[in-house]
């Protein structure tokens, strides 16, 4: 059987979301995001920096564990402007046996991001934002 960790990055309104619905296969694999820290049960987003490194942690012990009790496939979509926002996924993959496909999603729909991020902040992360070849 093949482990695998999808990692699904891209800036605000690429589709990083819709695309991991998909992937999980009508919730067959799970799914993660830091977006889920700040998201509460009736799915209202409320952003807070101050408690950002609270979700990033949230998201790696939500990975964690699923790789602890063997899911197949694991989706994580992030922004993962930065190359030290993966490296934690690349470590466990490396100990838990998975393979790691990391994929950039664009936008080319043309649609904006859900959580109405301002434009000036996704200009800044669209200038740091690298993509390895």
């Amino acid at each position: 059987m093949s482990l695998e960790i999808i990692l699904l990055r891209g800036l605000p309104g690429s589709g990083k979301s819709t695309l991991a619905k998909s992937l999980s296969e009508e919730g067959k694999y799970p799914i993660f995001s830091i977006d889920d820290y700040f998201t509460d049960a009736n799915g209202h987003y409320d952003f807070r920096f101050q408690e950002n490194h609270l979700a990033y942690k949230q998201c790696e012990e939500g990975v964690k564990t699923a790789m602890q009790q063997g899911a197949q496939k694991i989706i994580l979509h992030n922004t993962f402007t930065m190359e030290w926002e993966m490296e934690p996924y690349f470590k466990m993959a490396a100990e838990n046996k998975y393979r790691l496909h990391v994929v950039t999603v664009e936008n080319r729909h043309g649609h904006s991001n859900v959580h109405e991020i301002p434009e000036e902040h996704v200009e800044r992360m669209r200038a740091k934002f690298a993509v390895k070849l």
